[in-house]
């Protein structure tokens, strides 16, 4: 009751093991203090920075400005092209060392990078860009390679929960009934991913089927 991301996230943390882990949070996990916790379990963390701070935020998009203007010398850039029906991304993703500014306020515990995703969407003109800070070293393989797969537990698990078992739409309410429904969804999609038949139609037609 009356708690928000802020507050929960750093208990949910205690109860991790988060050792060798690379930690992924949107902006509203972006605190100096989740930052520390997460290093004090020896994992690394990379997150997404908006105008929740503005101070870091501003710097960080200063940097890439600067880079920008130099057609990035120091900054390593890997590009992504993504192709779905209908939809054409292209994910250019940019990383740094993070400026000296951010590293003598001592704020944020052992940042060592600054990224940049541009995406454009091919088929409507639209650009976004998001920023992140990161304990990892700025290497941009790993770095694009963290980004894609934060997304991807959007991507392959909510989204796929919500079209082949509805789970948005569900009207169950009462008492415990919401988790056990939500194991058990969970539990039947890990199973149908795991089909090895010959069968290749799609998640919803498998699940009817079973």
């Amino acid at each position: 009751d009356k708690s928000n991301e802020i507050t929960a996230i750093p208990r949910l943390l205690k109860l991790l093991e988060l050792k060798g882990a690379v930690v992924t949070i949107d902006a509203m996990g972006c605190q100096t203090q989740i930052a520390a916790d997460i290093r004090a379990q020896e994992a690394d963390y990379v997150l997404a920075v908006k105008d929740n701070q503005p101070t870091l935020h501003a710097e960080v998009r200063t940097a890439f400005e600067t880079y920008a203007e130099a057609d990035f010398p120091a900054a390593a850039v890997q590009q992504q092209r993504t192709v779905t029906p209908g939809r054409r991304d292209i994910r250019t993703c940019y990383v740094a060392p993070v400026p000296q500014t951010v590293v003598d306020r001592g704020e944020w515990k052992d940042v060592q990078s600054i990224g940049l995703v541009i995406r454009e969407r091919a088929d409507t003109d639209e650009v976004e860009l998001r920023f992140f800070i990161s304990s990892l070293p700025p290497q941009v393989r790993q770095f694009a390679h963290t980004i894609r797969a934060h997304w991807g537990i959007e991507n392959r698990l909510h989204w796929s929960l919500d079209v082949t078992f509805a789970e948005d739409r569900s009207r169950i309410r009462q008492g415990n009934a919401p988790e056990i429904a939500a194991y058990l969804r969970r539990f039947a999609l890990s199973l149908i991913k795991q089909d090895t038949s010959v069968n290749k139609t799609g998640l919803l037609t498998k699940r009817n089927a079973a």
